[in-house]
Formats: C-alpha cells, structure tokens, sequence
C-alpha cells in the first residue's frame, strides 16, 4: 500500500511539475489582451490558432508522430555528421566599413547584415544550442564563433518565428539593449517582451503588412507555409517571410517554409530581388510541406525572381534524418541544372552584396 501511495503520489504530481517546467521563461509567454484581439482578427486566424495558406498537414507519406520519433532517436547514428570542426571564421562586426554592404551567414538561419548603412540581425542563435535545453540540439563542433559581445549595436532585429532554432532566450535576452528596433510576426512580441523588451521597440507584422523603420528602409511581411510554438499549443504566433527594401537593394528573408505558390506570388509582387535567402535543410518526406526539399529551394528562388540564392538552414543543427552536407550538394546539383546562381560562404565569413564573390565546396574538404 505505501508503494502504490508512492506511485500514485508521483503520477498525481506530473502534471503540476509539468506545468511549472512550462512556466519557465525560456518558453515564452501567450499572447494576451490587445495582441490577441489583433491575432483573432488576422485573416490568416481561424479556429483558434494561424493557418497556412494551403492544407498542411503536419505529416504526410504514411509518417506519424511515433514513426518519426523512433527513426530521429533510433536512426540517427545512420545520419552523417561532421567529421571534424565546421570551419567557420569569425569577422570583426564592431569595425566593419561604414559604407560596405556586407552579409555574414553564421550558420543554420542566422545571419548579420550591414546595408546602406544599417545593422541588421536575423533569427540568432548564439547559445550553441537549438532547444528550451542546453543538454539538446547541440550545434556541430566549431560552428559557434560568434557570441553576443561579437555583435554590435544593431538597428533592426528581426524574427522569422518563434521555433527554437529561429527564436533563441538566452541569446535575445542578452541582446537585449543592444538592439534599437524589432521587427517580427504578428504574436511573437508576447515573448519578447516577457524577456524585457519595451513594446515600444516591436513591431509585429502581419502578412501583407508593411513598416517602414527608417527613411528609406521599407519590411514587408509576406507568406511562407510552416508552423509555430514553443509548447504544446501550436501556430498562436504567426511565420513569415520578410521582404526588405533599402535604398540600393531589395532582399528576401525567407525564414522557414514548405513550397507552395507564394513564392511566385511574392516574387511578381515585389520581386526581382538581389538575393533571396531560403532555406534548404532539415527536410523529409514525411514532413514535405513544412520545409523545402533543396530542389524546391532552386525552384522557389526562381520564382521570386532573384538574381542569386544563399541556402542556408544547414551546418549547425541536426533537426531532420538526412547527413549534414546532403543540402548543399543537392542544391549546387539543382542550382547547375537551372543555372540559378548561388551564394555559398564558409559561415562566419563576409560576403559583399557589391561586386563579385567567389564560391568554394569547403563541405567537401570534411568528407
């Protein structure tokens, strides 16, 4: 009887250790008051939670949640990793020229640039890991040369989303100060602001929706076909895509997203761009719709129009079954077929959005 007591006592308790884990500030808060009565007036809100623009079903080709556990737990030895230390390289951000128009890829989906005379920051992950846990998605050896100190103080930081990989606490929070203006989708203010940001400095976009945070600098939230959450309730932030228009160029930041036909859409509306970032890892069949296989990554920068294409969410994080360098070589093959021109720097290194760069394979130096 004391045994079963025991047992039952632990079983009873779960829930409420459950509940104060989910607590923690790493997690994020929900949108409440004014916020969510804009979130429940959104077109893109029914039924309780965001919706994606076509059907997308979390899984598709006979996956399911537990089939896909165990092949991610259980298989994952048959994945290929990196053999040795990414080679990342690490550009002094504080002393960059003021009138370079510069791009540094940091690996997986973050990235900093400098244009026409603007500090942008994009989804950063600094912490060396992609979870609520620093026990977790550990990122690959040597691909974490930069940490908030490196970053300098930064005009615009923007957020794609609020997944993990894109939204990172530890690295946000210690921005914070740092950083003069926010830029983000609709409902994910609700985090930041639970982290100490001032609402004043957020602004959160719908899609469609336009802001203008400068005197010729122009972000507009465009569609993207994926999902949100950093717990169990799902898409009560929205995913998006940015469009950014400053006085010399015209970029696109993809963020996450499955194929669809807002690619073309967005590209006949804004488009051409200079470079349209769009990632092109961590696919599966089984979850098609929400990430792009490499070749839709080709295919979706055509048709938004660009005239080059950095691949990025890749090198940092394992988050799906296939080796760590199937990406890029699948959409350099692709990118060869289509003659879609590409950007491919070693992470941490600089590219210039002016002039000519030169593209090296140094995945394959790793094999």
């Amino acid at each position: 009887m004391i045994v079963t007591g025991i047992v039952l006592g632990v079983v009873a308790g779960f829930p409420a250790v459950v509940w104060a884990y989910m607590k923690l500030p790493q997690f994020g808060s929900k949108p409440t008051g004014e916020r969510l009565a804009r979130i429940q007036a959104s077109p893109q809100y029914r039924d309780g939670a965001f919706q994606n623009q076509s059907d997308t079903p979390q899984f598709t080709d006979g996956g399911t949640f537990p089939k896909v556990m165990r092949r991610f737990f259980f298989e994952k030895n048959e994945r290929k990793q990196p053999q040795s230390p990414i080679p990342a390289v690490k550009t002094d951000l504080h002393n960059l020229k003021p009138d370079e128009d510069v791009l540094i890829w940091m690996g997986h989906s973050s990235y900093y640039m400098q244009v026409d005379g603007k500090r942008i920051l994009v989804d950063p992950v600094l912490s060396g890991h992609a979870s609520p846990v620093s026990v977790s998605t550990r990122s690959f050896k040597g691909a974490d040369v930069y940490s908030v100190a490196d970053i300098p103080e930064t005009d615009y930081l923007i957020i794609t989303h609020d997944h993990y990989d894109h939204l990172d606490y530890k690295t946000v929070k210690a921005l914070k100060g740092r950083v003069k203006k926010v830029i983000t989708g609709l409902g994910t203010g609700a985090h930041l602001e639970r982290w100490g940001y001032d609402s004043a400095m957020i602004t959160e976009m719908d899609w469609h929706e336009e802001s203008m945070p400068d005197n010729g600098f122009t972000l507009t939230a465009t569609p993207a076909r994926h999902f949100s959450g950093r717990s169990f309730k799902r898409n009560t932030t929205i995913w998006t895509s940015f469009v950014l228009q400053t006085p010399t160029h015209k970029i696109f930041i993809g963020g996450d997203s499955g194929y669809d036909s807002h690619f073309a859409e967005t590209g006949k509306k804004y488009g051409p761009f200079d470079v349209a970032i769009l990632e092109c890892g961590q696919y599966n069949q089984y979850w098609k719709h929400i990430h792009m296989m490499p070749e839709e990554t080709v295919q979706a920068a055509q048709d938004l129009q660009a005239a080059k294409l950095l691949p990025v969410h890749w090198s940092k994080f394992a988050l799906s079954l296939h080796d760590w360098d199937e990406p890029v070589k699948r959409v350099v093959a692709e990118a060869g077929r289509k003659d879609m021109p590409l950007i491919l720097p070693v992470p941490g290194a600089p590219t210039y959005l002016k002039g000519e760069h030169e593209n090296k394979k140094w995945w394959e130096q790793m094999s």
